[in-house]
Order: C-alpha cells, then structure tokens, then sequence
C-alpha cells in the first residue's frame, strides 16, 4: 500500500491565518456545545475541524477517480492528479512506447502541469508500487491531532484571541468566549442582590457558584452559561471586581477592598525624574539582581523555584507590600485579566492567614503590615516566600534568630529636619541583609520627610548625593556600595536602582571603584 505524501504545506500550521470561515464555524459550535469556552479550548475545537476539511480533501482526490496509476492507459487529453506532486493536476500532451529491456512493453506519456513544466511518466505497467491503493499518512505529524494541539495550540490561541475581539457578539470573561445575544438576562434587581451577599461576606471574596445560590436565577438552562452570564454582567459593573486567579471565578465589592489595594500606598508612589541621560556603566544588570523593585522592567533568567528569600525597603515595609518583581511574580496567583488577585499568606510557623492581594498594574503584593510588625521586621530584615501547598495560598516564613543587641546601621531626623545615619547597637531577632539594614526607630519623623515638597524635598539628583555622604562617613574604606546607597535612598523618597545610578554616572565627582561601589570627592564630601 503506497501512502499519499502531505497536502499540508511545511509550514501550514505556523502561518494559519484565521479566515471568516472559522470564525463562523467556531460560532456555531458555541451555539451547538451552549457552554462559553476559553480560546484554548476553541483553538483545539479549530485544528480539529481544519484536520477534518484536509483528510476529506485528501480523500475525495484519492477517490474521484482522476489519479495517476502507473497500470493505466491514457490518452492525450486526459487530466491527473499525481499524489507525489501534492495532488497537483496536469494534462497529457503525447504518448509514445517505452523502451527498456528489463520491462515488459509499456508507454510513456508526457503531462503538462499549470505551471507549463512538463514531466514524463510511465503508463501500462500491471507490475510496479505505485499501482497499490493510496492511502493517508495518519501518523504524519502534521495530520496528528496530539502532536498539532501540543506544538501550535499556543499559538492559534494568541491569534483566535486577537481575532475574536473583531466579533461584536463574542464577549469574554475569565477566559472563556461566549455569544451575548444568547446569554441569560441578568437584570439590575440580580446585581443589587449579588452586592448584598457580598456586603454579607464582608466583601468577599464569593465564588459566582456561591452568589448564585442566593439570587433568583433561572434553573432551566446550562449552569456554565448561567454562570457565565452572571459573571458578565459582574464585570460590568463597577461595584464588582472579580478578584480570582487563573482558573477561578472569585467576586469582591471593590468599595470594601482595602484602601491600599484600591490605590496604590503613599510610599509606593514614584514619579519618573527628568535626569538627563549618559552611557550606561554597564552595572544596572548587577545591582538588580541583588534586588527586588518593581519598578525595574528586569527579565528573570533564573531557574525556576518554589521559594525565594527576600530583602525590603523602606518603602515597602511601611506599606505592608512586597515588590512583584520578576523573580517574585512567579511564586504568586495570577488572572487571565482581573488587574487585582486576591489569596491568603500563611505562616509557615503559625499556620496563621492573612488577606493578600496581587495588585497587577502596580506590580505590588499588599497585605504583609501586620505580619511585619508581629514578626519584628526591619527594613532589610530576610524571610521567606515559598508557593502554597494548594492554589491560591502563598507561604511566608520569618528567619528568625535568637535575640541579641547588635551593632546595625540607624536612621534618625535631626532637630534641623535633616536626615543622619549612625551606628547604634539595636535589639534584632531576624536575620538580615546587611547592606540593606536599617533600623528606624521613629517611622513618622522619616514620614515627614517624605510629605515635603518643592524646594524643601529637593531634587532626586541632591537626595541620593546626601544619602551617599552620610553613609561613606560611617565607611572606614571612604566608600558606599550601590546596594547601600539604594536602601538609604529609598529611606527618604521612593527609587528605583536604574535611576541611582543614572545620577552616579553623570554626577562629575562619583567615581567608580568597581564591583558597584563608589567613592565620592572631597569637595563634594566637604559640601
């Protein structure tokens, strides 16, 4: 039995464009199924039916009775198709006999193809491998929906994704597509009652299963498109965030979220400076790897891991967050779209919960204040975050030591309002980053500092050079590491390293030692 090769071009699956066609089959299946689904599970429904088209394709050519079979006679005039050619077509324009000692008498005919190249074949053969049956290559790659499904799904999902938003009638929530015209009527008396079963909880958050139960929906139809109604007609709602990660459905009443989820914490703000640019020195890569700061667009190129030790600022532990770096990010619950995830912290020690939340377009987790203070936490105090034994769980472990009075870097406001940095010894029970601890025993006097404006704040340029001169005065080598320096900075005012060190390289008296540290003139130390 001789096997047709691919119809499939080389490339088919790669350059698929998405036509009319399958945006209309793909349609009439929801209608069919009456259950939304997600473009995953649409683009599967796609390579299924477009193997489907081919394979019929393939079979009606094979069938309709016009294929080349070395046995046969022809005539001039006569059309083929030729499986070794992609079944492409072509017409006889002369026959004449064969000559070949080792064969019994045949002919040869001549074929003119479309595109005018002609080929010559043999014809009146009884005897040869190609008079077998023509068949269709199921295990070829190309035409195996498992290996198609495993290697391009991804791919036609971005694209059915990107296309469906062209639909007028597909709507989308939580992933999963579905037409409007055929939803359930979810009218204002539903939401008014879901809000009330969410005031109930406290907020929330309420699986829509939940909220379901206690509404008067209609029971007659499909309990996914039910749902799926319902959770449409949430989301456009404005008192409803849908709060759930990858995979669930979780709804909150957004006025009763916490003021630091809803915006983002006093200390957390950051406005980008007007620092005027020069060569990079090639270090930022360096000092961002020795921390984390959400506001640094760094791509994570480490092996993957279920937990991560982490250091804080300033200003992320008075605002109770951690920074959702890229490093961090994947230890955490995300969405398909809702910008605010809400999951529980648990201590590893305790077993205690705490409310957290992913507050996506701010890159921040907030939720940790209390834990902070329970634990004795300074800024650059280490402890742990590791995936949750379940979804929607994140651990957080405390390294804790035992307690003893130590000599650590303290910062303290002044009577002239100016910032100092000292070294005082000071009760610690925690492990520590040592070039990011500070202790700060009166947070609201630092606060304070932070609350200036104008001419008294001063420029980012002028606040990272004092921060540079106190510190390198409790150097004894005259010097400050950039790591130090950001953590001493980000005391006073909200910064991201890139831009410390931006102000290093154009600043005339900073020179760089290497190795991230730096050394600053005597004039400049004398100012």
């Amino acid at each position: 039995m001789s096997i047709a090769p691919l119809t499939l071009q080389e490339n088919y699956w790669e350059s698929l464009e998405i036509q009319d066609d399958d945006l209309e089959y793909l349609y009439n299946h929801l209608l069919d199924v009456e259950t939304p689904l997600t473009s995953r599970e649409l683009a599967e429904v796609l390579i299924r039916e477009r193997l489907r088209v081919e394979t019929e394709t393939i079979e009606k050519k094979i069938g309709d009775g016009a294929t080349y079979l070395p046995k046969e006679h022809y005539a001039v005039g006569d059309t083929l198709r030729f499986p070794a050619f992609k079944w492409d077509e072509g017409r006889v324009v002369s026959t004449r006999a064969g000559i070949n000692p080792e064969y019994p008498s045949f002919e040869v005919i001549e074929v003119e193809f479309k595109n005018q190249v002609k080929r010559f074949f043999a014809s009146g053969l009884e005897d040869h491998a190609l008079n077998s049956p023509t068949t269709i290559d199921s295990s070829d790659p190309s035409v195996t929906l498992e290996n198609v499904v495993g290697e391009y799904a991804d791919s036609i999902e971005h694209k059915l994704t990107e296309k469906f938003k062209s639909v007028p009638d597909l709507v989308k929530i939580a992933g999963a597509w579905f037409p409007r015209s055929l939803l359930v009527d979810i009218n204002m008396g539903h939401l008014n009652l879901a809000e009330a079963v969410l005031e109930v909880a406290s907020g929330g958050p309420l699986p829509t299963t939940a909220i379901l139960e206690q509404i008067d929906l209609p029971t007659d139809v499909n309990l996914k498109l039910t749902e799926f109604s319902l959770n449409l007609a949430l989301d456009e709602d404005s008192r409803f965030d849908e709060v759930g990660p990858s995979g669930e459905t979780m709804w909150f009443l957004q006025r009763l979220e916490p003021e630091g989820v809803q915006n983002p914490p006093f200390h957390l703000r950051y406005l980008t400076p007007s620092i005027s640019q020069s060569e990079s020195i090639g270090e930022t890569a360096k000092l961002n790897a020795l921390v984390f700061d959400e506001l640094e667009a760094e791509v994570d190129k480490t092996n993957a891991s279920n937990n991560i030790t982490v250091s804080l600022i300033y200003p992320h532990w008075r605002s109770g967050t951690i920074p959702l770096s890229a490093k961090i990010a994947r230890l955490f619950p995300t969405a398909y779209e809702a910008p605010r995830v809400n999951f529980e912290f648990v201590d590893e020690e305790t077993g205690k919960r705490y409310s957290g939340w992913v507050v996506r377009p701010n890159r921040y987790v907030y939720g940790l204040k209390e834990w902070y203070q329970e634990k004795n936490l300074i800024p650059g105090s280490l402890f742990v975050i590791k995936q949750g034994k379940r979804p929607g769980e994140v651990l957080i472990q405390a390294l804790k030591k035992r307690p003893v009075k130590d000599w650590i870097r303290t910062v303290l406001v002044g009577a002239d309002g100016g910032i100092v940095f000292t070294m005082l010894k000071q009760q610690i029970s925690n492990e520590l980053d040592d070039r990011m601890a500070i202790m700060v025993p009166d947070p609201d006097s630092i606060d304070k500092l932070w609350e200036q404006t104008g001419r008294a704040r001063g420029s980012i340029e002028s606040s990272i050079i004092e921060i540079m001169r106190e510190l390198i005065k409790l150097s004894p080598q005259g010097h400050v590491h950039a790591q130090e320096l950001y953590a001493g900075v980000n005391i006073i005012r909200r910064c991201p390293p890139g831009v410390i060190l931006q102000v290093l390289a154009n600043y005339p008296q900073v020179t760089h030692q290497g190795d991230l540290y730096f050394r600053l003139g005597e004039p400049a130390l004398e100012e």
